[in-house]
């Protein structure tokens, strides 16, 4: 049975192992191969650590999904980054910045309860409309949105992957949808 709570601190090489591995099955076919070899789990948790979601203060909250104690998944949602920016943030919007699901728990509903429990975090922060960034190519990812009622707005950004070596980075095309959260 999922259960969904909060972040904490200890919590950092659970929730960097889902992201990487996430990001490993998801973003394969079109994420440089090299990029996908190279993430690191320790170093994606220390990140985790040092930018501090799981801190009460922080302005993005982080929620996981457990079944039996293990993390399956997690969101990361709260206001609006313009630009992508944790600096810049919009007070008048949320966005759900990240969902990543263990691919052995894609299709069962994890990610859905998931995006449920971060539509309810904006909720109670009094936003009514939400935003998040889609790469154009995760059509599983595109999909997983349109079901759960959002759909691209016309905004487009482009995520730069950074390549070892001094090569320069690959531009990956990243979709803006937009979604209610009082329908």
């Amino acid at each position: 049975m999922l259960t969904i709570r909060r972040e904490e601190p200890d919590d950092a090489d659970a929730v960097a192992r889902v992201h990487v591995h996430g990001w490993q099955a998801g973003y394969a076919g079109f994420m440089p191969d090299e990029v996908l070899r190279r993430l690191n789990v320790a170093a994606w948790a220390q990140r985790r650590r040092d930018v501090g979601t799981a801190d009460p203060e922080h302005p993005f909250t982080t929620l996981l999904g457990e079944v039996d104690g293990l993390v399956v998944g997690f969101t990361t949602f709260g206001p609006y980054r313009r630009n992508q920016d944790r600096d810049d943030l919009d007070p008048t919007v949320g966005e759900v910045v990240a969902i990543y699901v263990e691919p052995a728990c894609w299709g069962d509903g994890t990610a859905a309860a998931l995006l449920a429990a971060a539509r309810a975090g904006l909720s109670e922060q009094g936003w009514s409309g939400y935003r998040a960034w889609v790469l154009a190519d995760n059509r599983r990812a595109r999909r997983f949105c349109e079901r759960a009622g959002l759909s691209p707005d016309g905004e487009r950004s482009t995520y730069q992957v950074p390549l070892a070596g001094g090569v320069p980075p690959v531009g990956l095309v990243e979709l803006r949808y937009a979604g209610r959260l009082d329908s």
